[in-house]
């Protein structure tokens, strides 16, 4: 399992679209966008910048119950990139033993951010899925196995820290046509074409 980081948020070129996109720690940093659903684009962002509501939403009653049961979240994995759906699992220690828990991973996101816990992901889903930054210029990837210099990474992350900081619910309406469709289970990992009714999924633009 590789350890990722949550980069931050990023609106797709629709303004549209969330995408949450996460970074390898190590080199060469690549990067995983993950097309989320508003809702939970809206949930990650919150977690991230550390706000609380005025009364807990799902993902901070959930983080509620886990405290209040003596359970403590060990991390979470996005494990598998099965037939074009992603399958994501949260890691949980508790009184009665540890459990494995599957989720979406847009949901094991946002709940990671909010207790700090790792994130990891499988080695064969970082290869299908992550992209190196572009380390070379405009339009121009970077060789494979290149990392980015510290100082842009540093400019690229403060970018999106920015961005996240700007960020407000209206950003997110409930009208957005993405993030619509809340299907249990795994979520699509669907191509261009389907974008527009897809939830984590790999961006087709990254």
């Amino acid at each position: 399992m590789v350890p990722m980081d949550v980069l931050g948020i990023q609106l797709a070129a629709d303004e549209a679209t969330p995408v949450v996109l996460l970074r390898e720690v190590s080199l060469p940093h690549r990067i995983v966008p993950v097309v989320v659903g508003s809702n939970e684009a809206m949930a990650i962002a919150m977690g991230l910048e550390g706000v609380s509501p005025p009364r807990p939403l799902t993902h901070d009653l959930l983080i509620d119950v886990l405290a209040r049961t003596n359970t403590t979240v060990d991390g979470v994995t996005i494990t598998e990139l099965r037939h074009g759906t992603f399958v994501a699992e949260v890691a949980l220690a508790g009184p009665h033993g540890d459990a494995v828990v599957d989720s979406r991973p847009s949901d094991a996101i946002a709940i990671a951010v909010r207790v700090h816990a790792p994130l990891f992901i499988a080695e064969d889903v970082l290869e299908a899925a992550g992209v190196l930054p572009e380390a070379t210029g405009p339009g121009e990837a970077a060789p494979a196995g290149a990392g980015l210099d510290p100082d842009d990474l540093d400019e690229l992350v403060g970018e999106f820290r920015a961005f996240l900081d700007e960020l407000t619910p209206a950003d997110f309406a409930p009208g957005d046509p993405v993030g619509t469709q809340d299907a249990a289970g795994p979520q699509h990992a669907a191509g261009p074409e389907e974008l527009d009714a897809a939830e984590d999924q790999v961006d087709p633009e990254g």
